[in-house]
Order: structure tokens, then sequence, then C-alpha cells
């Protein structure tokens, strides 16, 4: 598995580093400098091969790349042969040397072009844009907008994929149509993309098949109607739109996660039917007549745990904290954090009875956070993601799409530089490689659409990253050949010397920063 995630990582950054260089590389070409080496990946070298004057190179560290350019030192710039000066990078003027530099930055934004531009003429496959679990005390609850709801349209407009909510923006999304049910549903919102966007990102759709529990641990099917599972209403959305009037269908049930065509088999002979019109919620009314959410299901008791060393076990069902009944797996972890003491009281269904627990939480430190944790893992069983297909776009439809996605891009990367330099938007939320890795991986395990997207974003982000007017990257070289102008002749070179320096501490502090992130965030 390692492996082959490492692969997907590989395949996902190698053609961003790739044609960054190569942008480095034509416009050095272009302007008739010398190249010495066009390395992807750094380190030693594992692949290599001469032709002309230029080295083509693999490298180890396949964290970046890099092309070696004649007289590249403007330190050393008197040490070039007279006669070799114009091969030499340091001698060129003023915009050959502008382009040179800038080459890498454009071939990203070009990428990002060329990529989205394929997607829309090609047709899109992309995850549903489906909202998670909404409490009632939510902002989007507040808009009248409810767990399982899937964004179909916005002003009017349809809408695909989260880039198309992002390029919102500042821009009033005044309706929404969502899909509730198979039917259409037509919201007033008056948000802002902005907003709205970072509403969305707090309810992701991990929402719950419609299965419960009995105090014995025996499965069931939860239903509104009788005779029938609706297995594309999760038990969040059932929640929701529950009528206490009207009666509640359970089926015996029997998962096999191994089979992919149908994992649920549903006993119909063995019906329940609950009259609950005394109750106020369906959580309520299913924990007052035995049953449980199937996330509340004990699936693994992590070794040497806290519930471990007082005898909880699998297929256990979690009842309440300290005399709190708790409704869902996420509920248990808020509750949970919640409490003072040292030592907290589980109630437990084991065996048709109820039995409690005397459970001293451990403490860990999660991103500076103490976090307690009893060491129980979750039986919930969740929907699949769904997938919808976009027809493809006229070529001149889609040239113009795919440039207004571009530009977005860009200005929404700077927008988040901005907020994470004003304290807006937290230094943690910076990921290194294994962020990345992850991300890639997740989404190439999504749908291939979804993975080519992502790289588009990121090769925006390489972009403008590398034109920080940061000394080392490509943004501190055109800060000189700026500084070259204004002065009317080259910066010294004590003051290239002291830029350099605090340049590289800058560059190592970013990412040792983020690696530090990846190393709370994962391990």
């Amino acid at each position: 598995m390692f492996l082959e995630r490492f692969g997907i990582f590989v395949l996902f950054l190698g053609p961003l580093v790739f044609f960054h260089e190569l942008g480095h590389f034509l416009f050095a070409r272009l302007f008739g400098v010398r190249v010495e080496t066009f390395s992807i990946g750094f380190g030693p070298k594992i692949l290599k091969v001469k032709k002309g004057d230029t080295e083509y190179a693999v490298s180890l560290i396949p964290l970046g790349g890099y092309v070696k350019m004649f007289g590249d030192d403007p330190l050393n710039k008197d040490a070039v042969p007279e006669e070799e000066r114009k091969y030499s990078f340091t001698h060129k003027g003023k915009w050959a040397r502008f382009w040179i530099v800038m080459g890498g930055p454009l071939a990203n934004f070009i990428m990002a072009y060329v990529i989205f531009f394929s997607l829309l003429t090609t047709g899109e496959r992309m995850p549903e844009l489906k909202i998670g679990v909404i409490s009632n005390d939510s902002t989007f609850y507040s808009k009248g907008i409810k767990s399982g709801d899937t964004i179909k349209k916005i002003n009017g407009k349809e809408v695909f994929n989260p880039t198309d909510i992002i390029f919102e923006g500042e821009d009033l999304i005044k309706t929404m149509t969502v899909e509730r049910f198979g039917s259409d549903t037509i919201l007033t919102l008056n948000m802002t993309g902005k907003d709205f966007f970072e509403e969305f990102a707090k309810h992701p759709p991990t929402l719950r098949q419609p299965i419960v529990v009995d105090k014995k641990g025996n499965q069931f099917a939860l239903s509104f109607n009788k005779g029938t599972v609706n297995w594309d209403a999760s038990y969040d959305q059932l929640k929701q739109t529950w009528n206490r009037n009207e009666p509640v269908f359970l089926y015996g049930l029997k998962v096999d996660e191994n089979d992919k065509k149908d994992p649920f088999k549903v006993n119909y002979n063995n019906e329940k039917n609950l009259s609950l019109t005394a109750y106020e919620s369906l959580d309520e009314a299913l924990d007052q007549n035995g049953y449980k959410s199937i996330d509340l299901s004990v699936k693994k008791i992590q070794a040497q745990s806290a519930a471990m060393a007082v005898g909880i076990k699998e297929n256990d069902v979690i009842h309440s904290i300290n005399g709190e009944t708790v409704y869902s797996f996420e509920e248990l972890r808020a509750t949970l954090q919640k409490t003072e003491e040292a030592t907290i009281s589980m109630s437990i269904w084991r065996d048709g009875s109820l039995k409690e627990f005397k459970v001293t939480p451990k403490v860990q430190n999660r991103d500076g956070e103490a976090v307690k944790l009893i060491g129980v893992h979750s039986g919930g069983i969740f929907q699949p993601l769904k997938f919808v297909e976009t027809s493809p776009k006229p070529f001149g439809e889609a040239l113009i799409i795919s440039f207004s996605r571009t530009w977005d891009t860009v200005i929404k990367t700077i927008e988040g530089f901005k907020k994470l330099l004003t304290a807006e938007v937290s230094f943690k939320t910076i990921g290194g490689p294994l962020a990345i890795g992850k991300v890639a991986s997740d989404s190439f395990y999504t749908s291939l659409s979804y993975f080519f997207q992502l790289m588009a974003l990121i090769s925006v982000n390489l972009g403008v990253i590398n034109l920080f007017p940061i000394p080392v990257l490509d943004g501190g070289h055109i800060m000189f050949i700026i500084l070259e102008i204004v002065n009317r002749g080259p910066v010294s070179r004590r003051k290239m010397e002291i830029a350099q320096q605090v340049g590289l501490s800058i560059l190592l502090m970013l990412m040792v920063g983020a690696i530090f992130n990846d190393v709370n965030r994962f391990f």
C-alpha cells in the first residue's frame, strides 16, 4: 500500500515539477543560455543521459527539480570567460533574465489551463456535492439546508464540483437548488460564495446508512415505508424528516461488506413495527425502545487502551457517558472532551442488559490540544460517494471557462496566502509532502477528474509560491532584476549575499513548519 501511494504521489508531483523546470529550460534555450543540467528531483542522480550541452537526470528525492544554467551565479559573474559570456545567464540582459525566471511559474499556469480545458472538453466525473450532517443550530440549517442535500444549482446555474462554488468568491449566492429525496428544492441563501464554501467545508458528506442495532448487537435496516428499505436515504436524513405520527419499520439485516453489489441482506420476514408518537426526536424514540445507530456499536478495541483495561468488548453498544445519553459516535467524542473528571462512567449495552464501567481516558496532545481517548473504534457504516458526469463543453466555450478557472484560482491562492500572513488562517493549515501525498492518493481513488483538477489547483499554487519575492525563489530573482532597473545597475555583492541568506532561512522555516504540521497531523 505504501509503494502504491508513493507511486501516486510521484505521478501527481512529477508533472508539476517537470513543466515548471521545462518553462525555465525553454526560455533559457530561446535566449541562448547554455543549460548544463535538467533534473527532476534533488540529490544523487539515479538516471542520467547527456545530449548536447545538457545532462538530463532523474534524482533520488522527488520533491522538486532544478535547471542548472551556465553562469547562473551572480556572485561569480566576473569568473565567466569573455568568449563564453554569450551563453551565460548572468550576462544576459534584464528582459531575457526576467523571462527565463518567469518561465517556470508561467508553465505552471499554462499547465493548469490545459488541465481545466481538457477536463471541460472531455467531460468530468466528479463526486456529488452532497452536504453532510447538519445540526439544528448551524447556519445552514437556518437557511433551510438539511443533512444529505445534494447541491445542483447556484443562482440557477448548474454546479458540478467545489471549484464552481469557490469561484463565486465575494459574489452573492441568492438561491441554491438542492436535490432532496429525489425532488428539487429551491432555497434562498443570500450568502457570499466565500462564506458558503467555508460553511460547506465544515460538513463533509459522512452520512450514516439507515442501520440500527439492538441491545444484543443485532442489526436492523430502518425504514419509514413498509416492506422496503431506501438505501439512498441516510440515517441522518431520516432523522431530520421524521414525522412521529407515522410508524417506523425495522427489518432484520446481515451486512456482507465483501459483497460490493449487494452488501445488505434484508430479511423482510423479520419485521418490527414501532409506534413512536410519544417522542420528540427519532434518536430518543429508538433509544427508548432499545435501538441505537450502528456507529455506536464497538467494532474494535485498541490494544492497551482505557477501554480494554476495563473490559469493554467488540460488539458492545455505547449508551451514555456520565448519565448523558449519546446518539452518534461524533456526539460520543464531543461529550468525552467536555468531561472534566479524570474517570468517567460509561453505560454499555451487552447481551440485552445495561452494564456500567468506570473508564479513565488517556490524554494525548494533538495540534496543541489535549484530546481524551478511550480506544474504541466505531462500527459505523457510511453511504458511499456517488458521482455525476458532465457533458463535454464546446471548444470555444471551454477556452473561455478554462481561462476563467485558471485566473480565479490564481486570485483565490493569493487571497489564501494573504490570510495566512494576516493570521486570519492558522499556519497549522499548511501541509507538507505528507499532506500533499494523502490528498493526491485520496483524489486518485475518488476519480481521475478529481485527481487532475487537484493537480491544476496545486500547479497554480506552485506558480504563485515561486513568485514570492524571496531570494532563492523565482520571485526573488525577479525582485533583483527590478532593483537593477531602479538602481540603474546591479545590486552589490554584499546585499545579494545577505538577501540570499535571509531568503534561504525563510524558505527553510516554511519547509520545517510544513513538515512539522505533517508529523503532528499524521503521527
